[in-house]
């Protein structure tokens, strides 16, 4: 089975948002595991790339028609076809998570905690409070509210509280294919890793800028490679 790896580093704060707050804390708070580290669903990630690619496609209809009809079909397969239950894709992105050696070091550091408390009211609420700061170190909480556009006076009861991720935090998530890829395929995945600028909630209105890039196993970077044939193919 084929593995590329999506390095994806934000050059903004960025909102992965879970769709709930936290009570007296924040209206929105991000998508986070039982340490207090965030993540970006893979369900959500691959949507962002299968967007990409149907920006990518409708370009392509209307430059070169030919190498359109190519890479729909390429698409197709990789991400699979709207409407159809027998063809997924081969395609399986994993969850966006931060780099494997950070959250290694402070898994360790929870099982240690857990190791040293015989209590277990006790050992929860103390990994709850690791569970905070470790959230708190990797993110900020922004407040924001509505403007009255006739007053210019902010409106009443629409102060809003928004947890977002910090600025040059990485992530990297694991792409599998189910079936070997073939060259478009992968030329198209490098051209939608390139067009990706953008993630999360509230990427429309200045959040969640990133830059992105295809690794191999290894995590060497391939994009350029892999990209090269994707204009090959696009030139004819």
């Amino acid at each position: 089975m084929k593995s590329y790896w999506l390095k994806i580093t934000l050059l903004s704060d960025a909102v992965f948002g879970r769709g709930d707050g936290v009570a007296g804390l924040v209206d929105s708070e991000v998508q986070h595991d039982r340490c207090g580290l965030p993540y970006l669903s893979g369900k959500t990630l691959k949507g962002l790339l299968m967007a990409e690619a149907a920006e990518i496609l409708s370009a392509l209809r209307q430059a070169a028609p030919s190498a359109a009809e190519t890479m729909t079909e390429s698409a197709g397969r990789l991400f699979g076809r709207p409407g159809s239950r027998d063809e997924q894709g081969i395609l399986h992105v994993g969850d966006a998570k931060l780099p494997e050696d950070l959250r290694l070091a402070v898994q360790a550091d929870f099982a240690r905690l857990a190791q040293s408390i015989e209590d277990p009211a006790a050992r929860e609420r103390a990994l709850g409070q690791l569970r905070a700061a470790v959230l708190d170190s990797l993110t900020a909480i922004r407040r924001q509210t509505a403007i009255d556009a006739t007053t210019g006076a902010p409106r009443r009861e629409s102060l809003r509280s928004i947890r977002t991720i910090l600025r040059e935090t990485p992530f990297e998530a694991r792409l599998d294919f189910m079936d070997e890829p073939d060259a478009a395929g992968e030329a198209l995945l490098a051209a939608c890793v390139m067009a990706f600028r953008r993630l999360g909630t509230g990427r429309h209105r200045g959040l969640g800028k990133c830059e992105a890039e295809l690794a191999n196993e290894n995590r060497e970077p391939v994009t350029g490679a892999l990209f090269e044939n994707f204009e090959r193919i696009v030139q004819g």
